[in-house]
């Protein structure tokens, strides 16, 4: 019998624990984004135009979102063809937005703006976005280590719509790292105006 379908409970202990850390990420970033709210308001603040190829990183991540919501409706519908072709589509876009997100530091540092460069004091807000973006790629890397033990669980025939449970909780995370950059990226967007 499978994991999922031997607990009777009303919500899974891993889902739980997946819940915990999710809480635990939103935490994470709320202090992060306070602390840029509280260090711009001290001053000597450097105001620039985030790189354009963030919007990028964003419209992957969305189509990423996409992607994996179709694998996991493919598993609970039993499409093992389905689930690998949505899993594999997501693992690409999680890399693509990696890419992306590299792009974008490089602009960053053509345009002067270094994480913690001593020659411009004033520019920690560059130091801010880097740092954000940064913890951010973490998650995602995390969520493409994940994503690819689903892919390699899927090729042994262990995700089907009887042994979702893994599944589920791929999808939460990267529906909720996914949802996460786009707060970001209207965050630091609109952050400058505030």
């Amino acid at each position: 019998m499978t994991e999922e379908l031997t607990y009777t409970g009303r919500v899974h202990p891993k889902k739980f624990s997946l819940w915990l850390l999710l809480l635990g990420i939103l935490m994470l970033f709320s202090g992060l984004t306070s602390a840029y709210i509280v260090r711009k308001g001290d001053g000597n603040w450097y105001n620039f135009e985030l790189p354009s190829v963030f919007l990028y990183s964003t419209i992957v991540v969305l189509l990423s979102s996409i992607t994996m919501l179709y694998a996991y409706r493919s598993a609970k519908k039993d499409e093992i063809t389905g689930i690998k072709i949505g899993l594999s589509l997501t693992i690409l876009l999680g890399i693509a937005f990696g890419f992306t997100q590299y792009m974008g530091w490089v602009q960053l540092s053509e345009n002067g703006l270094h994480f913690v460069n001593p020659k411009y004091g004033d520019r920690v807000s560059a130091s801010f976005l880097i740092a954000i973006a940064a913890i951010h790629l973490v998650h995602i890397f995390g969520g493409l280590i994940y994503l690819s033990v689903i892919l390699g669980k899927t090729m042994k025939l262990q995700v089907h719509k009887k042994n979702t449970l893994q599944i589920s909780m791929c999808n939460t995370y990267w529906h909720f790292v996914g949802f996460l950059w786009v707060y970001l990226y209207l965050f630091l967007y609109f952050a400058p105006d505030f």
